[in-house]
Parts: structure tokens; C-alpha cells; sequence
């Protein structure tokens, strides 16, 4: 069976035929980088990790282009059109560019710790703001977009009027009929600027107190947060590339507005291919503020957030959001992880065991049937790949074949029974679905958990220094514990918390 991907676009599985074979282009949204990196973005990255990997493994020649957002990314939804960067700069008392600095470091120490590849080119969107400019040029140029008081907006009616001729509406990635978003788009800050309640911004007028802003045609200001992704993809992929990719909640309006302002300027939709993993729920909910369940990534891996029982390996959270298919599902929980963190041990001490092995090519087994099922269940793993990166059925494989090995090892059945040149074909991909396409690896998770251990006990015995005023000791367990890279912090309540550097 061809690789097949579920294209966002059309609604309907599709056979992948890259533009120019055997070479790639692929981009994919990143961060933005005004805050830590947390749970929610764990599955867009891992997800389209395993695509990469996997188009490697076909043969393609893959540039994957994921950006870093450190300018803009104002909220259309929200009371005023808000620059993340420069309001969090504010509050932690930072350049925006210290605090970029610090939350992209952040990022790629998470990214490292999920084993995920690096993409080819992370572009910024700061670093390509006279690429923005001449698009946003262009489409004022082509008559779509319009300036009012330094700002600059798509005019999305327009757009949808001409461009419904050519079957290629706004909507058309969404499914949203522009009438109805005419009717129930509310309110907005500035909406009196524009000329349609649904036009978007391309570029906005800094009031005097912003900080980040560039100069441009229209005056002093910043971009808006669709053009970034826009200019990025077309510099570094060119006018049309093979996929885009990013999570669900970017399909409208992002996605939408991408698709519409390179139209435009490219006269022919970006990508062949849109492919968008669903969203984590935890615990049935979505994750959000009101709810206290946005989980840091170093929250995660430590253990700190109230609602974790424990610290789980970067492993056991790769591992779990594999054994969903990308477009499932995914509901995170304390149960969930731990069953995880159990079957991963499981697959890992198998696996392990196997690849130390040697075994004589050209013998016979005495169980044809076993010997057949073996190869069947690995035959399977490229077919459930290829069928939409079903990484689900792929790991129900994996745990079809963990009952034989452990029985090869254990002697529970006979060296003999399946011919060395299977047990050659499971070992051999293994190491390359197990470790190459799914990217896991052995983790230290129980020497973590007794790190984790070893920390509150220092905990403890420092707070008991510091009741008998024994700040010597105190000092002393902090300062050595930051030297280690773990930062200890007072609580305001008396307790003490920990996080890794």
C-alpha cells in the first residue's frame, strides 16, 4: 500500500505524491515563545516528529521548516490586540528579546528530552519581518487588504467573493461558511477600523507604550501573527510545498488566514497536503487556566503540578501519545500515564533482550505457524504507517510480538521454533520502527524517580536546618543544588519547590 495522509483540505485520505520526489517540503506552526512550553504542545510536536522521521525512512529528502513566533501573535478573539511577548516581558521584567531567549531554550531542552529531531530550518518570525512587509505590500497591491490609522487589514469579504469563483472560498480548509461567520463574529477592540467584522489583521499600529515594533510603509508597528507563517513557509518552501502541518486548533482561524493571504500573493494554495493532529483533554477536560490543569512540561517531568501523582519520563509521554492514532483522541490522566509508563517498561525489556541476541541466518523452525505469525505482525507495521501514520496499530503489533520474545528468553519455547532469518527480519525492525520511526529510547525514568526522591529529602532535611536556624546547612543544600541546575524556591506558605535548569 502507498503512503496515504488524511489531507485536512479535501476531508478525505489521499496517496502521498510530493511535488518534486524524492524531495519534501514540510511546514509545520512552532511556539510562541512567551511562556514555557506545556502539555498541549507535546502532541503537535511528537506527532509530526514521527512524520519526519517516517518520510526519511521512504527515502524522501525532507526540509522541515518549523518557525519560532517572537513578535505579534496578538489575539483577534480577545479585548485588544495583544503582543504575548511584550505583555510577558513586562510582567517577568525582561528585554522581550531576554525573554525569547530564555522560553526558546526551554523549548529546545523539551523538544531534546521527547528525543525529537530537529527540524531542518526554525526560522523567526523577528527575522523576517521585511519578508512580511512585501507580502502584506503585495496583497494591498492585489487589492485585498486595506489601511486604516497604521494598521493593516485582509479584506476577507472581498477575498471570499473573488475567490468562490475559482472553488477556492474562505473556508475552504475549515468548512466555515463566511455568511454565518458574518453573523456571529462579536465585538471587537478597533473593529470599527474595519470594513467586515471578520477581516484579520497583516499589520498593526505599536501604541506608544508597545515595546517590540518595526518600522514600515504604514508606520511604526509589528505583524500580525497569520502573515509570519505566510512569509516564512514561501522564503524557505517556495510558492506551493508538499505539507503543512500544525495541530487542530490551528486549522481556523490560522490555517484559514495562511491559505488566503498566500493566495493571493502566490496565486495557488501553499500546501498540497494539510495534515492536523486533534487535542489533549486531561482528565475529560480541556485544558485551560479556569480549570488549573495546564501542565508545564518540566511540571510533567518533575511531578510539581497538583494534579499529577508523580513525574513521568519524557518516554512514558511520547510513548502515550503514540498509542493514539494522531487524529484520535487523547484524554491525559494520572492512570493513563502510569499504565503507559508499565507497558513501555515492558516493551523496552524486550526489546533490549532481543537486540543483544545473535542468530544464524539460514536455519529452520520447527513452528511454521508461529514463525509465519512473527512475520506477518512486523510485515504490518509499514502498512499501518502507511495508512495515516497509525501509530496505534503499530504499537498493538509491537505487543503482539513481546509475548514471543519474552518466551524465546525465558525458554518457554525452543531457540528452534522460528528460523534465524525471522528472528533476524523482528529484530532488524525493531531497532527501526521502535527506536528510528517512533523515536523511543531507554529512559531513565526510575533513576529520575529516584532523583526525585533524593531532592525531597534535602527538602526536608533543609527545612529542618532552617527551623533550628541553621542557615549554614540551608545555604549550603541550595546553593549545591543549583550548581547541579536544580533551583529550590521558598514558598510563600513555608513549603519548598524545585525545577530543573
Amino acid at each position: 500500500m502507498p503512503l496515504q495522509f488524511y489531507n485536512s483540505l479535501t476531508r478525505q485520505k489521499e496517496v502521498f505524491e510530493p511535488l518534486n520526489a524524492p524531495y519534501v517540503g514540510m511546514y509545520v506552526c512552532g511556539p510562541t515563545v512567551s511562556g514555557e512550553s506545556h502539555l498541549g504542545h507535546a502532541r503537535p510536536f511528537i506527532t509530526f516528529d514521527v512524520v519526519y522521521r517516517y518520510l526519511l525512512h521512504k527515502g524522501y529528502k525532507v526540509r522541515y521548516v518549523r518557525n519560532i513566533t517572537d513578535a505579534g501573535h496578538f489575539e483577534e478573539e480577545g479585548k485588544a490586540a495583544e503582543d504575548k511577548i511584550s505583555s510577558k516581558a513586562v510582567l517577568e521584567k525582561l528585554e522581550p528579546m531576554e525573554l525569547v531567549q530564555k522560553y526558546t531554550h526551554l523549548y529546545h531542552w523539551a523538544m531534546e528530552q521527547f528525543n525529537n529531531l530537529p527540524p531542518s530550518i526554525e526560522p523567526t518570525a523577528t527575522g523576517h519581518i521585511v519578508e512580511q512587509i512585501e507580502m502584506i505590500k503585495t496583497i494591498m497591491e492585489d487589492g485585498y487588504g486595506y489601511e486604516v490609522n497604521g494598521s493593516v487589514y485582509f479584506d476577507v469579504v472581498k477575498y471570499n467573493d473573488d475567490y468562490s469563483k475559482k472553488n477556492q472560498p474562505y473556508g475552504i480548509l475549515s468548512g466555515r461558511n463566511l455568511e454565518d461567520q458574518l453573523d456571529t463574529t462579536r465585538e471587537l477592540d478597533n473593529q470599527e477600523e474595519k470594513k467586515n467584522k471578520v477581516d484579520f489583521a497583516l499589520w498593526k499600529k505599536a501604541p506608544p507604550e508597545h515595546i517590540m515594533r518595526w518600522q514600515s510603509p504604514w508606520g511604526e508597528g509589528f505583524p500580525g501573527w497569520h502573515i509570519e507563517c505566510s512569509a516564512m513557509a514561501t522564503k524557505y518552501l517556495g510558492k506551493r510545498f508538499d505539507i503543512h502541518g500544525g495541530g487542530m486548533d490551528l486549522q481556523f482561524p490560522h490555517h484559514e488566514c495562511e491559505i488566503a493571504q498566500s493566495t493571493v500573493c502566490n496565486h495557488e494554495i501553499p500546501a498540497r497536503y494539510w495534515l492536523h493532529n486533534n487535542m489533549i483533554t486531561i482528565n475529560g477536560r480541556k485544558m485551560g487556566k479556569s480549570y488549573n490543569n495546564v501542565i508545564k512540561l518540566s511540571e510533567l517531568f518533575d511531578g510539581s503540578h497538583p494534579i499529577l501523582t508523580q513525574a513521568y519520563a519524557p518516554m512514558t509521554v511520547r510513548f502515550f501519545i503514540l498509542q493514539s492514532q494522531y487524529r484520535g483522541t487523547l484524554d491525559f490522566s494520572n492512570e493513563a500515564l502510569q499504565a503507559s509508563e508499565k507497558a513501555l517498561r515492558r516493551l523496552m525489556e524486550a526489546y533490549e533482550w532481543l537486540k543483544g541476541q545473535t542468530f544464524t541466518a539460514g536455519s529452520h523452525g520447527t513452528d511454521a505457524s508461529l514463525d509465519a505469525q512473527l512475520k506477518t505482525w512486523v510485515g504490518e507495521l509499514e502498512t499501518f504507517m502507511d495508512d495515516d501514520m497509525n501509530t496505534a496499530k503499530v504499537v498493538a503489533n509491537l505487543f503482539e510480538i513481546i509475548p514471543s520474545i519474552n518466551s524465546l528468553k525465558d525458554k518457554h519455547i525452543a531457540a528452534d521454533a522460528v528460523s534465524g532469518n525471522t528472528w533476524l527480519y523482528v529484530q532488524e525492525q525493531l531497532i527501526l520502527f521502535i527506536e528510528n520511526i517512533l523515536g523511543l529510547k531507554i529512559d531513565n525514568g526510575a533513576n529520575h524517580q529516584q532523583l526525585t526522591g533524593v531532592i525531597e529529602l534535602l527538602i526536608e532535611i533543609r527545612k529542618d536546618a532552617k527551623s533550628r536556624k541553621d542557615f549554614a546547612t540551608s545555604d549550603k543544600i541550595r546553593n549545591q543544588l543549583a550548581g547541579m541546575g536544580i533551583q529550590l524556591k521558598d514558598e510563600k506558605d513555608g513549603s519548598m519547590s524545585y525545577t530543573f535548569s
